[in-house]
């Protein structure tokens, strides 16, 4: 029909949708979609809302898919005139470019010629006029300085030439074979001037690269970029990455140059540094050679401190020493002030040494070793002294701050070069002064005195935070000892030594005041509470806190870093796993097993209860799996790689953090597999108060029904689902930890209700209890987080309540999509795994349960009051 007909024939002959070629470039174009939408507009409105038994008419289809063939054969026929004038545009710039590079070639055929020509000329004319004197000098002068201006222009144009060829002969070789030959061979013959000239050639490629092959950059291209002009790439799919081709060797390049100039820079070659460093700006915007630069050199320190003959630093400075939670102040500040001075004289007395004496490192050895072993190692030792009468930790911290301050003194003195200033000091020198630096500390890092010393600062830390923790959980009432009990026994026993140890170091004469305080006040009692049994605790103090284990984790992060800067690099794998094994006790046995088997004793002592058990337990694990897996992140990023220059304690170490979180793990999936224990054991004893009648009602009932939401089994159930489990159970593990849980705990119950239903005579009127009760159910157990498989399960409660109420031609009609298999979701091997992460028993019911089988159907047909009827017998006698 024509578009300009009238609106009569246009509602009953509809012209159709039209489309453009826009409408199939769009990349989510699938064509289901398109003929799907053509044949709803084909079918006019008031017969897709007409009577499901209209007759079918085919003529609005056939009238719209010939529309839509007519439209699509134009749009092809006009993307192919499209295609052909692009095609041709492509063969003419072909053609046009290989033109150019002949007309160009000739030309400079021409010039070579015409200079030939002419110094030909010129050394003819040389020749022959070599004897002539006199007037004729000036002319012939300015001849040959035109000649040579001339002879300059044609120069700088035949390198122009020859760089813009050489530039062609890279680009084409990195595009075509994805390597830069013929710039790693100017990069071979060394010199600055090949790595500048090959530094600003990368940078031209790259230039080319993002023009003509926009793809290596994640850019879209069709090879056409307007006004017929191509991108120099079309009609070809390059196989090679010139962008990574052109960025591996200016990486490698930029190496070389970085290399180049630290090179310099130790001769002192600075012309040289310059020209890197100008390169090297182009890169990065100098962040690499700016940071070479300063790496090499050492910040001085303020020299304007005061110097006194007493430890100066005021009573907060030591509290803040011994305070495991603050940050360590640093060097003592009488220390810092020695060394400050330290290094200002020795810097003048090498220049006096120097011009005074022929043997001048003779004399300055000597001197080295005075300053050292008197001034310095003195007053070291006093700083020292007075930690060791504040705390442990002051202690520590104290002896690493000065180590690594006077190591600090000692690599400036080596880079000031003393009496070979400004180049860097000799090595006999510089051999001294690390000499006198190991002296000075060798008294305290001899042996394991020094990781010992960490090792009793973090256990009293450690028993000082979970004093309380551990004094709660060991007046914990315990359950009846079992196979579970037995697992736990070992953790009691660490719980109680950890308090026993703080009370006796508590008690202890040795005790300095300042760690006495600090012990009370990590451990958050009073002085006057000396007797434990003194002390109260509350529930709040037997819970896992995340904020406890950060603070453990960082204390022991803070003892690494000493341990590695204090010790040697042979001795730091044994260190760590000392501080490993400490992490694993401390952390994971006395306080996250300690608190996962008073959630597991709890939840074994209501197995078996007739009340509403006690879930409060559930969010205690949440903590624990969190404590868990920081503790373990710690262990797997720090400590462990600290160990992998000794390949045997490094095993040693991840077979030891292995058992231990596996320990957490099969705990945790415990608690979780009690816990499933408990609600499957409380379930069926709400069941079990279903009444007989509940489901076959009298007639005079009936008024009251019609008011009853579900029975009252059904409403207790769900509220307890709901309310408690599901609740606490998203308090106690989250993602998929938590997806697993409540879908093998909905297969259990799925399993109970499914039983349930089997055991009571339902009439009519009762039917209509059945499927609101069974519709509560499944709503309450949808709201949880369930995988595909067992929704579909839970589904099938739905059809269990249909057959209670449908007629027996429905019912019929039902029988013939039963399953042959069971179908009613028994788990496969129980719970899985919720920290580990095994899944064989959804996996094993996700094959089967889906649909009713045969069996299963017959039983709730039975249980129907008309299952004597003929028609229901009828719908029995057939499957």
């Amino acid at each position: 029909m024509e578009r300009g007909g009238s609106s009569a024939s246009r509602s009953l002959f509809p012209t159709g949708p039209s489309f453009t070629l826009e409408d199939f470039s769009n990349k989510d174009f699938i064509v289901r979609d398109f003929v799907d939408s053509l044949a709803e507009t084909a079918v006019p409105a008031s017969r897709r809302s007409g009577s499901a038994n209209q007759a079918f008419d085919p003529k609005p289809l056939i009238r719209t898919f010939e529309n839509a063939l007519s439209q699509l054969g134009a749009l092809g026929e006009e993307l192919q005139e499209k295609e052909s004038e692009l095609l041709s545009q492509v063969r003419r710039a072909e053609i046009q470019h290989d033109q150019t590079l002949e007309t160009l070639g000739r030309k400079l055929d021409q010039s070579m010629s015409q200079f030939e020509a002419l110094d030909l000329t010129l050394n003819n004319n040389a020749s022959s006029n070599g004897s002539i004197r006199g007037g004729g000098n000036d002319g012939g002068g300015n001849i040959a300085v035109q000649i040579g201006e001339k002879l300059e222009e044609l120069d700088r144009k035949r390198r122009k030439a020859q760089d813009a060829n050489f530039l062609i002969q890279c680009w084409t070789e990195v595009s075509e074979t994805g390597q830069v030959t013929s710039l790693e061979e100017i990069q071979r013959q060394g010199g600055a001037e090949n790595k500048i000239r090959c530094a600003v050639i990368a940078r031209q490629l790259m230039r080319i690269s993002q023009r003509l092959d926009p793809a290596s950059w994640g850019q879209q291209t069709n090879g056409f970029r307007g006004n017929g002009v191509t991108n120099g790439v079309t009609g070809t799919n390059r196989r090679h990455n010139t962008r990574e081709a052109l960025e591996k060797f200016s990486e490698l390049l930029e190496q070389d140059l970085l290399k180049q100039f630290n090179n310099s820079y130790r001769r002192q070659n600075f012309d040289d540094m310059m020209e890197c460093a100008k390169v090297l700006l182009d890169f990065n915007g100098g962040a690499s050679v700016i940071a070479a630069f300063v790496n090499q050199h050492q910040f001085f320190i303020d020299r304007d401190q005061l110097i006194t003959d007493e430890v100066t630093a005021d009573g907060d400075t030591w509290d803040q020493l011994a305070d495991p939670d603050s940050e360590p102040p640093g060097v003592e500040p009488s220390l810092q002030s020695l060394i400050d001075e330290v290094k200002i004289v020795m810097q003048e007395e090498s220049f006096i040494i120097k011009r005074a004496f022929p043997y001048y490192e003779t004399v300055l050895i000597k001197f080295i070793q005075r300053v050292f072993q008197q001034s310095i190692q003195q007053r070291l030792e006093m700083v020292l002294d007075k930690a060791t009468t504040i705390s442990a930790l002051a202690f520590l911290r104290c002896l690493h701050s000065s180590r690594a301050y006077i190591g600090a003194l000692v690599e400036d003195l080596k880079t000031h070069g003393l009496t070979e200033h400004p180049e860097p000091c000799s090595a006999q020198i510089a051999q001294t002064l690390d000499q006198q630096l190991e002296e000075l500390f060798i008294p305290y890092l001899v042996g394991n005195g020094y990781i010992d010393r960490e090792k009793k600062s973090l256990e009293e830390m450690y028993n000082s935070l979970l004093f309380k923790f551990t004094l709660y959980h060991s007046r914990r009432k315990k359950a009846p000892t079992g196979f579970m009990a037995s697992l736990a026994q070992q953790g009691t026993q660490l719980i109680s030594s950890a308090k026993d140890a703080y009370m006796e170091r508590l008690e202890s004469s040795d005790l300095t005041p300042t760690q006495k305080r600090t012990m009370l006040r990590v451990a958050g009692i009073r002085d006057d509470s000396s007797n434990k049994n003194d002390i109260e605790v509350s529930e709040q103090d037997g819970v896992l806190s995340v904020a406890y284990a950060k603070r453990m984790i960082g204390w022991l992060a803070e003892s690494v870093r000493r341990t590695l800067e204090m010790g040697s690099s042979s001795e730091t794998p044994k260190d760590v796993n000392i501080l490993l094994n400490l992490l694993l006790t401390s952390m994971g046995q006395v306080y996250v097993e300690t608190a996962l088997d008073a959630a597991l004793d709890l939840a074994t002592s209501q197995e078996n209860t007739k009340t509403e058990p006690d879930l409060s337990y559930l969010p205690n694990i949440r903590p624990a799996v969190t404590i868990a897996n920081l503790m373990s992140r710690f262990i797997t990023t720090v400590l462990i790689r600290l160990a992998e220059s000794n390949t045997t304690i490094r095993r040693s170490m991840e077979a030891q953090t292995k058992l231990a979180i596996e320990a957490t793990e099969r705990k945790t999936n415990a608690v979780m597999k009690s816990t499933m224990d408990v609600v499957l054991n409380y379930v069926p004893k709400l069941l079990s108060q279903q009444k007989k009648l509940d489901f076959k009602p009298k007639d005079d009932d009936l008024e009251g029904l019609v008011d009853t939401l579900q029975t009252v089994p059904c409403q207790l159930i769900c509220s307890f689902l709901s309310q408690k489990v599901a609740v606490l159970a998203r308090q106690a593990v989250d993602g998929h930890n938590l997806e697993m849980f409540c879908s093998e705990l909905a297969l259990a119950v799925h399993r109970l209700l499914f039983e349930h239903f089997k055991k009571f005579q339902v009439n009519a009127t009762g039917g209509l209890m059945v499927t609101k009760d069974i519709a509560k159910y499944v709503s309450t157990l949808r709201e949880w987080p369930l995988t595909r498989e067992v929704e579909q399960i839970v589904e099938v409660l739905t059809e269990v309540g249909y057959l209670f109420i449908i007629q027996p031609e429905a019912l019929k009609e039902r029988s013939r999509n039963l399953a042959s298999g069971p179908a009613d979701g028994r788990m496969g091997g129980g719970f899985g795994g919720l920290v580990g992460g095994g899944n064989a028993g959804v996996a094993t019911t996700a094959a089967v349960g889906k649909r009713l089988n045969k069996a299963d159907f017959k039983q709730f047909v039975l249980k129907r009051e008309d299952a004597g009827s003929v028609g229901v017998q009828s719908v029995l006698a057939g499957l």
